[in-house]
């Protein structure tokens, strides 16, 4: 294959700012739509009368997916380029969300989360890496800021959002228009972003399933590894469980308590990430995983006794959580990746992000057959604030260490037009 420069400096319709929001926005869409269909799950189960399994594996296509894209897809943005990675993968989400308007049974419920997921596994590195690289000049906070921030104020509401269009005219098709509405802007808005680094070969060798991280990073990828588990995994509950839990403990039928948990606990995240931007990683990390700790405790101690108010309480404190030891894992993994090798260092992250998001929820989607909802979600509440407690450990050794911070990216002519400045 023959290399394709691209001149990184050609006239765009939008400066790098502009551009740099309208790249934000469409990870915040592709974030509200992953929300979207949670509050809306026992809606269609009472619609279709599927099992609590049922919803469980549902929920988990969805991760499946993502990770087939993540593992296929998430390094072909360093090889095409950012755009044209990013743009595929917004056509495809539009197709996932036209199979939810059209769905009418359980098996297109499945066709659509399953599409979305890969959708999104396709999108989530380039879109990442993209706004690291649109950021550079204004240093190195604003990319792993927005990053970090993107994807629980997308969820949070997404969340609420669809639980509240539920009382709204065509309650189980409006919310996906006004995705598809939002995915169009996003088109537009990448489409007339300029290129962020140089094309160059290997685009199908890419596709091949890898799961490397680059040399300098790993040891603080095992560093981060519990925090990030007891991260995803919490996501992966709310989103799930939450909302059918929530309305459990409140003893209403309403679709908003289960909505407005997940805002809780995914809004608070997004608070805590643009509030706590200037802090280091492992400081994140470590202040992150304190107040995961606590959160998911409080949550715990609100499901024994029933108590919507402490519920609440506890999913505000553990986003927080959730916000700061995500920035500082995104902010470590930025760091400590080549800016060729960014794009895969991320998906890196992402990947092993939904497998914890979606394995533990098939575990208890399969426990739920033989226990209590009740008794699932305190065994799942006690896991985390566990790991959340060997991630305070684990986040206390990183700051006893160096950041790693990479050296500008190699000039050799295939890394040319690659950004040359680490975030």
């Amino acid at each position: 294959m023959t290399s394709v420069r691209v001149n990184r400096h050609r006239p765009a319709a939008l400066p790098d700012m502009a551009a740099f929001w309208g790249v934000g926005f469409t990870l915040g869409v592709f974030m509200f739509a992953a929300s979207a269909p949670a509050p809306l799950y026992r809606v269609y189960a009472a619609r279709w009368h599927f099992s609590a399994l049922t919803l469980t594996a549902v929920f988990a296509l969805y991760a499946v997916g993502l990770l087939i894209g993540l593992l296929v897809t998430g390094r072909l943005s360093d090889h095409l380029g950012r755009r044209p990675v990013i743009l595929a993968s917004i056509t495809a989400e539009i197709l996932a969300m036209i199979c939810f308007i059209l769905a009418n049974s359980t098996a297109l419920l499945c066709v659509a989360r399953t599409v979305q997921g890969v959708a999104t596994g396709c999108a989530l590195g380039a879109l990442s890496a993209a706004l690291a690289e649109l950021s550079e000049s204004k240093g190195s906070l604003l990319g792993t800021v927005v990053v970090s921030s993107a994807p629980p104020f997308g969820l949070a509401l997404g969340g609420l959002g669809s639980a509240a269009l539920v009382y709204g005219p065509v309650p189980l098709r409006l919310v996906y228009w006004l995705i598809i509405a939002g995915l169009v802007v996003g088109a537009a808005a990448v489409a007339a972003t300029r290129e962020t680094v140089e094309r160059r070969p290997g685009a199908l060798a890419s596709l091949k399933p890898v799961i490397g991280i680059p040399p300098e990073a790993r040891s603080t990828f095992v560093a981060i590894l519990p925090s990030l588990i007891a991260l995803w995994a919490l996501i992966g509950f709310y989103l799930s469980l939450g909302p059918g839990l929530a309305a459990s403990i409140e003893g209403s039928p309403n679709l908003l308590w289960g909505g407005f948990a997940v805002f809780c606990m995914c809004f608070s995240g997004g608070t805590a990430v643009v509030l706590g931007r200037q802090a280091a990683a492992p400081k994140a990390m470590f202040i992150g995983c304190l107040a995961l700790f606590a959160g998911v405790g409080l949550t715990f101690i609100a499901i024994v006794a029933g108590n919507i108010a402490l519920f609440l309480t506890g999913s505000a404190i553990a986003g927080v959580g959730f916000g700061l030891a995500f920035l500082g894992n995104v902010r470590a993994v930025v760091q400590g990746a080549q800016p060729a090798q960014r794009a895969g260092a991320l998906a890196v992250l992402y990947i092993v992000s939904y497998l914890m998001f979606s394995v533990p929820i098939v575990i208890a989607g399969i426990a739920e057959a033989h226990i209590s909802a009740h008794e699932v979600a305190l065994i799942f509440s006690g896991s985390v604030t566990l790991l959340a407690a060997v991630g305070i450990a684990a986040s206390l050794t990183q700051r006893t260490r160096p950041t790693p911070v990479v050296q500008a990216a190699s000039t050799r002519p295939e890394h040319s037009g690659a950004p040359t400045k680490a975030p």
